[in-house]
């Protein structure tokens, strides 16, 4: 066989000595990261054009010796000799936290099929099982005597293998966290060198370990009874330092100390390829599309051999096996036979001493099939390792002899539950952790809290955005560890996730000003967790991981425990309000998050809102909040604004589209919104939030509903006037409401009635545009919209000067339709002349002669006369009228018009914004402007 050889390319420096260094590639295929023992710093290179500058993540301080992607490749972990593992966002390198931290350097590291679990070990005793997502520690393993240089979670999620420097593997149960199996010397023995690694690795089908031998082959175990079925031995002098299977498993490539690689087709036993390097390689990657093979040697230099296999032999990525066959897309996945943590805390509740606490499962063990069980989402499971597989075993039987009852070579039936990942809880304007930086654990409209871990305590300041209305906070010292925070006028609240030795939550508030010593409180929950928090006028919201709300008083009383459906997503409060998102159900096929929100009115002890939470596919809830008016608003991660509202019988309006801007580079991080703008930190992509330092600069954009693009090209006058119609809607139902409880509604009368003024005029410069446009039933349609009289007759006016007789006569007919209309609303009588229509018409009576050019005072005959004229007499009719009328009169009709030609006709709406119910209260300004008139004109 001839050997060939490759030229690597430099990715890391080195000091002339050799190194750990490690490759991945992405499951897309278009990024490979590597890291070196002798550098800190990771680097994420461009697959498809590698002349691109990679990607560099510096924030270990110490050379990086492990690395591990998740299995969707949107999650990467590493472990340095600095102590600690990190978890980064994947291909942007945000990072995410300091996930775990041991007291001796780091060696391997490893997530399961799902992602939800993290094993990290090293040079520390036992392996600790992670949780990613809340970091909780879920066991720690003990066992090994040697460093632990390699970790390999089964593909089924059964087991985790694990491989020392002294040649000992040991098989785990993750259900039990007890050991199977212990091979004690059956690899290589490294001692001290640090520069090599003993690794294993399960086959993509999960039958087969491979574990180097001690005669430099590669040595075969059963899966479930860890015995050794054969091996693989070619032209390896040298004991072999890392295995990597391709996709499908039909090949496996070694490399040894004698600086070459074998590639190796299983089935066959023997070796069809190979390569020599100048180096050893210390890590190598199959490409999970194609033919291609990424290494890396012990100086930092890295390649990719392509092909690695035969052109002419079967692709080391056909047929590949399926086990999982969902795509995930989410940070971290939940994969079938895998049930996400409860909001009861799952992992959470598990700590370092937990064993004994799970079933026993079956010593009788199956080789050939499997039973797992399926998880309801009612079950309300304990823990998410108690949902992995229990099995039952076989005999077992001999590799390559793999015929089952199915007729199907090595295949199993899975029965498992297709859980999708649900969103985590978050809190509204917090950002992730940093190491070494500042971060926001709070960012409202009113101000921001921020925090910096330093020294095993955190430093914590408060700073408002009007510093001359809000008061001087001092910095706090946080000994707890905060991670959340809420912020009002009063006040802050604080909590922490679960630490300690007692493994508790802690929950403190601390009031800007009181008049009593001491008034800071703090609550503390075992076995239970805070998992978001709000404030609100007198009160303090805590949900917790047993899906309770918790209410206290300002001072601290704890005054209200209830239960809510699901795990939370937020909170947040508003004065007397609380509004909480809760998951309702695990999400969509189509990754859709199942949601539903909450209000509370806390001093009256209602609810007062409650429904499901729109969402747009594939996304996540980032923000959620209240308007500076009180209205309900969330924010997803593709950009969507939806404000609540009680049009159509209470739904949600999207109110902005960060697609409309088409600015893909940029990401939005909403801190509020008002009536018309939305407040929010633009960030470069890829980053998604904002730094504390420099302090973030608030862009105010334009709330818009996404249009479609209009035949009429009048985008922007849609938008307004439909903008214009949802808050004339809201301040109706104030009315209401202010009218029903009897208090006074001037000032909203005053609103509605400039905000209806409004509305006309765009309804006007839509007509013009509709003529312009040729679309004469759509501007019919528009004029039917108009409020007021005035508007009419300068629509008749518009499209009379632009030449279009028949849409005036129609504008015409319109405006006799609503005269008639009001004429014979006006001849009822009125309860208590409340409304403003009575009000008015009893101004009007008490005048001698009817109002010049307002028609809807007219008597019968003469709006019978007006309907019959069709050709153009209105104008002479209203000629005759005010030459029959006073000089007094004129005087008095000119003061009356001024409200009467904009409020005396019947809004096209329907419900009139003026309109009250009977009350005790004095009538409004407006109408007393009128009684002075008809009192002076009595005089």
């Amino acid at each position: 066989m001839k050997i060939r050889t490759m030229k690597l390319r430099d990715a890391h420096k080195s000091d002339d000595s050799s190194s750990l260094c490690s490759v991945l590639w992405a499951s897309n295929g278009d990024h490979i990261v590597t890291s070196s023992s002798s550098d800190n710093a990771i680097c994420i290179h461009d697959a498809i054009t590698p002349s691109n500058a990679p990607k560099f993540l510096r924030n270990h301080r110490e050379g990086v010796t492990a690395l591990a992607l998740s299995p969707n490749s949107t999650c990467l972990a590493s472990g340095s000799i600095d102590h600690s593992v990190k978890l980064y966002k994947f291909p942007g390198g945000n990072f995410e936290s300091n996930i775990t931290r041991f007291t001796l350097p780091i060696r391997a590291v490893a997530f399961n099929k799902s992602g939800s679990i993290l094993a990290a070990a090293g040079d520390d005793e036992g392996i600790k099982l992670v949780n990613t997502i809340d970091g909780t520690i879920a066991r720690v393993l003990k066992g090994h005597k040697g460093s632990v240089t390699c970790l390999a979670f089964d593909p089924k999620n059964e087991y985790l293998a694990s491989l020392d420097s002294l040649g000992t593997v040991i098989y785990w149960e993750l259900q039990s966290g007890s050991t199977l199996h212990v091979l004690k010397a059956i690899a290589p023995n490294n001692g001290s060198d640090v520069s090599v690694m003993n690794i294993l690795a399960w086959s993509p089908d999960g039958e087969l370990l491979a574990v180097p031998g001690l005669k430099n082959d590669v040595v075969m175990y059963d899966r479930d009874t860890a015995e050794k079925l054969f091996s693989l031995r070619g032209d390896h002098v040298q004991p072999i330092c890392f295995l990597s299977w391709s996709p499908n498993g039909k090949y496996i490539a070694s490399s040894g100390l004698d600086k070459q690689i074998l590639i190796w087709d299983v089935d066959k036993k023997q070796d069809i390829e190979r390569q020599k390097f100048s180096e050893c390689i210390s890590c190598m990657s199959w490409k999970p599309q194609g033919n291609a093979l990424a290494v890396i040697d012990v100086m930092g230099k890295y390649g990719v051999w392509e092909p690695a296999v035969p052109s002419t032999m079967k692709s080391p990525t056909e047929d590949i096996p399926n086990l999982y066959s969902k795509s995930r897309h989410d940070f971290l996945l939940f994969d079938e036979g895998e049930e996400e943590p409860s909001a009861s805390g799952s992992l959470s509740d598990l700590n370092e001493d937990t064993h004994g606490e799970f079933e026993e499962p079956s010593r009788k063990r199956l080789r050939r099939q499997s039973n797992y069980d399926d998880d309801a989402w009612d079950q309300d499971c304990n823990d998410e390792l108690e949902s992995i597989p229990k099995v039952e075993v076989h005999k077992k039987a001999s590799y390559g002899k793999k015929d089952n009852p199915n007729g199907k070579s090595g295949s199993r039936k899975l029965m498992v539950a297709a859980d999708q990942k649900m969103q985590e809880a978050f809190q509204p304007g917090a950002t992730p952790a940093q190491p070494g930086k500042r971060h926001f654990i709070c960012y409202n409209m009113l101000g921001s809290i921020t925090t910096m871990e330093h020294d095993g305590y955190s430093h914590i300041e408060i700073d408002f955005h009007d510093t001359s209305s809000g008061p001087r906070v001092p910095a706090m010292t946080d000994y707890f560890g905060f991670t959340m925070a809420s912020l009002n006028e009063k006040g802050s609240a604080f909590a922490n996730p679960c630490k300690g030795d007692k493994n508790m939550s802690t929950l403190m508030y601390r009031p800007f000003s009181s008049w009593a010593n001491n008034s800071e409180w703090s609550m503390r929950f075992e076995g239970e967790e805070v998992r978001a928090i709000a404030l609100g006028s007198g009160w303090v919201a805590a949900i917790t991981s047993l899906n309770f709300l918790r209410i206290f008083t300002e001072g601290g009383l704890q005054r209200h425990i209830l239960c809510l459906d699901g795990p939370v997503v937020t909170a947040v409060g508003n004065k007397d309000e609380l509004a909480i998102v809760t998951h309702v159900s695990p999400s969509l096929p189509t990754d859709e998050q199942m949601l539903e929100f909450r209000v509370f009115n806390i001093p009256h002890g209602s609810q007062t809102l409650r429904g499901r939470l729109p969402s747009t596919p594939g996304s996540s809830l980032t923000w959620f909040g209240f308007s500076e008016e009180g209205q309900l608003s969330s924010f997803d991660s593709k950009g969507v604004l939806r404000v609540f509202t009680n049009q159509f019988g209470s739904t949600w309006l999207p109110l902005f589209s960060a697609s409309k801007l088409k600015k893909s580079e940029e990401n939005i991080w909403v801190t509020g919104l008002n009536g018309s703008k939305l407040f929010c930190v633009v960030c470069k992509s890829p980053e998604t939030f904002p730094q504390c330092t420099p302090k973030p600069v608030l862009t105010l954009l334009d709330l818009s509903f996404p249009l479609a693009s209009s035949d009429l090209g009048a985008d922007n006058l849609e938008n307004e006037f439909m903008m214009n119609n949802m808050h004339l809607s809201r301040i109706q139902r104030s009315i209401e409401e202010r009218a029903a409880s009897g208090h006074d509604t001037t000032s909203l009368d005053d609103e509605a009635f400039n905000l209806e003024t409004s509305l006309d005029r765009c309804i006007l410069r839509l007509i013009a545009s509709c003529c312009n446009g040729d679309k004469l039933v759509r501007a019919i349609e528009l004029v039917k919209l108009l409020s007021l009289e005035k508007s009419v007759r300068g629509a008749i006016k518009l499209v009379t000067a632009l030449k279009l007789p028949n849409l005036a006569e129609r504008f015409n007919d319109i405006l006799e339709e609503k005269l008639l209309s009001e004429t014979v609303g006006n001849s009822k009588p009125k309860c208590n002349g409340s409304s403003k229509t009575s009000e008015v018409s009893r101004v009007a009576s008490s005048i001698d002669h009817p109002l010049p050019s307002t028609t809807c005072f007219l008597g019968k005959r003469n709006a019978e006369e007006l309907t019959k004229d069709r050709n153009g007499k209105i104008e002479e009719k209203e000629k005759t009228i005010e030459l029959k009328a006073s000089g007094k009169l004129k005087d008095q009709s000119v003061q009356v018009n001024k409200v009467a030609k904009f409020d005396q006709l019947t809004s096209a709406r329907p419900a009139n914004p003026f309109a009250k119910a009977a009350t005790n209260q004095p009538n409004s300004s407006l109408f007393d402007s009128l009684k002075k008139i008809n009192k002076g004109s009595n005089l």
